[in-house]
């Protein structure tokens, strides 16, 4: 495979990422953190470096801040681990509190700094190496997301900047106030949610009216060494082993092919969902979003195993039901 973007600016050489969002239990703030929660992500991080995963993508909100809060006691245990891996966190979400201060995107300079500080505390930490832009928010004063980057960047609190969630015209207006390179744009990407996909094939015709990604997203992002990342991209499991009755034929269909091609490669259902979406040359990585070891480890060949050109269109072709135009 080709250096994927982060490799080519010298940051990572990890295909895959190792998603926290499950660290921690569920997301009422108010139940405590346990013992089982911790061996549980020390078992997960154990998994994720034994299949060669050295980065671990974060979020602020994650299970309201304790994912961040059991990976900073793993830190802590592990003595070392900090200078061997690539920590990426997110800001910008504002949970409910209350019908005075509901779910909201806060793109503040306030916010993004006071958010930034929580991250280091409950990691333990003094930088984190990417920090991401969780989701458009529509009151985003570039101004003061450029301030913000530069006070991070000068006080060695963040090494590298991202988006998440982001078109190509949300990136350059953010990027125009501010000389910080934006080097991630990590977007919900899967053989299920390919819209990505048909946004370019269906350029001038009808269909393009039922396609909402962005075009020119992922062009723009090859052009500029943007490392693309796609959130859900096992896409909770609907081709690697989940109940699929009721669901539609095209996925069971595509469930038993995507089976069919793990068998005749030997590798697991996984790894062949993974490869479908690293067999695109923009150079994807995918973020896998699991506490289970198991199924971190059934993502190992995913990185190995190159599918053909005429493999990957009949498993998007199954997928979408229809052949090509």
């Amino acid at each position: 495979m080709k250096p994927i973007p982060l490799e080519q600016r010298d940051i990572t050489n990890s295909r895959l990422v190792l998603g926290c969002m499950r660290f921690g239990g569920n997301w009422d703030a108010a139940t405590p953190l346990t013992d089982e929660h911790y061996r549980e992500g020390h078992a997960a991080v154990d998994a994720a470096l034994e299949i060669g995963i050295q980065m671990f993508d974060h979020a602020d909100i994650y299970t309201r801040g304790k994912a961040e809060r059991v990976f900073g006691q793993i830190l802590k245990d592990r003595p070392g681990l900090r200078e061997q891996i690539v920590i990426q966190s997110k800001v910008g979400i504002r949970l409910h509190e209350s019908d005075e201060n509901p779910h909201q995107f806060d793109f503040s300079e306030r916010h993004i700094l006071s958010s930034v500080d929580g991250i280091l505390e409950r990691l333990g930490t003094e930088y984190i190496d990417i920090l991401l832009l969780h989701r458009p928010d529509p009151l985003v004063d570039p101004e003061e997301v450029a301030s913000a980057i530069e006070r991070l960047k000068s006080s060695g609190k963040v090494r590298h900047f991202g988006v998440s969630n982001m078109s190509e015209g949300q990136i350059k207006l953010l990027q125009a106030y501010t000389d910080e390179p934006f080097i991630v744009n990590q977007l919900e990407l899967s053989l299920l949610k390919n819209s990505f996909v048909e946004a370019g094939i269906h350029l001038n015709q009808e269909a393009a009216k039922e396609t909402i990604f962005p075009e020119g997203t992922i062009e723009f992002c090859r052009l500029n060494k943007i490392q693309l990342q796609s959130w859900g991209p096992l896409a909770q499991g609907i081709y690697s082993g989940r109940d699929l009755e009721g669901k539609p034929e095209n996925i069971v269909r595509t469930a038993k092919l995507v089976q069919q091609l793990a068998e005749e490669k030997n590798t697991t259902a996984e790894a062949i969902v993974l490869a479908w979406l690293m067999r695109h040359p923009a150079g994807i990585q995918p973020v896998i979003g699991s506490i289970n070891p198991d199924r971190i480890r059934a993502c190992k060949d995913a990185s190995s195993i190159e599918l053909s050109r005429a493999e990957w269109y009949r498993l998007l072709i199954s997928q979408r039901g229809k052949n090509m135009p």
